[in-house]
């Protein structure tokens, strides 16, 4: 059984914040396929994980920190990319104008060894060069070689991320951004609950009627994947309901039981769903 946590908007939802007081509510086991961070936006958080050699971000850490089972970031988050601002100005192999992508951590599920693939179009941060293995890393120049390779290497990730995501007696499955659907492979009948999360509010979707309205919207592009817009989702059905999301300090956000007790007639509701 699957409850999918994902984002209205662009910007910064709170669908970590959500997402980890709900397991700290039902015990459920978390997830978030794909991540990123900036290496300018987001820099303390790259350096603890490039101090550790590893390369993972601050949502994933999170929720591996609500784990009973004692796994790391990765273990959740199998494909992580890190940006930069652009430095030229021009749209880069992704069609970026602003940022444009340095490397990619894969986690494949026949190594104990992660994957790497940079970016060769752009100079790499002298301490991500120096902390990742990148000598041994995989180098894309074009879209076109990063799709191949995201056939792959990217898809063997996720598939084997979808099997053991629906094997879990309860799951919770944060995406990014506003992207419908982190895990296309994942089976429409295991999402029993969706909230989409806003700052101030959420709204729940029986998970049935949601998995229809994606497949109803279709795909667009988007860095170097489809990928389905919550807005173009959320227009065709209305919400079995729609809750309050109080603000919370910095010291409640950083505490799992304090978000669970702020947010818990929304969880109710949620739950009330499944």
């Amino acid at each position: 059984m699957i409850v999918l946590v994902t984002g209205g908007d662009r910007v910064d939802a709170g669908k970590t914040t959500f997402s980890t007081g709900l397991l700290e509510r039902t015990g459920a086991i978390g997830y978030k396929p794909r991540a990123a961070n900036d290496y300018w936006f987001d820099h303390d958080d790259c350096l603890e994980a490039l101090a550790r050699g590893r390369l993972y971000g601050k949502d994933a850490a999170k929720l591996a920190d609500m784990e009973r089972a004692d796994r790391g970031p990765e273990a959740l988050n199998p494909v992580h990319r890190l940006w930069q601002p652009a430095t030229t100005g021009s749209a880069g192999i992704l069609g970026r104008p602003d940022r444009e992508f340095i490397v990619d951590r894969v986690v494949r599920p026949d190594s104990e060894d992660p994957l790497y693939v940079r970016n060769g179009t752009v100079d790499v941060p002298d301490v991500v060069e120096e902390s990742l293995p990148l000598e041994e890393s995989l180098t894309v120049e074009s879209l076109e070689e990063l799709n191949e390779l995201m056939q792959r290497e990217y898809l063997p990730a996720f598939r084997s991320l979808t099997s053991e995501i629906a094997s879990a007696e309860l799951a919770v499955v944060e995406s990014y951004g506003n992207v419908a659907r982190p895990l296309e492979s994942l089976d429409e009948e295991l999402v029993s609950a969706v909230a989409v999360v806003e700052p101030g509010s959420a709204r729940i979707y029986r998970g049935s009627r949601f998995s229809r309205a994606c497949a109803v919207a279709g795909s667009s592009p988007g860095g170097g994947t489809l990928e389905t817009r919550v807005p173009d989702v959320t227009g065709s059905i209305e919400p079995v309901a729609r809750v309050s999301l109080p603000p919370l300090a910095a010291e409640q956000r950083n505490d799992p039981e304090a978000i669970a007790d702020a947010y818990e007639s929304a969880y109710s509701a949620l739950l009330e769903t499944i």
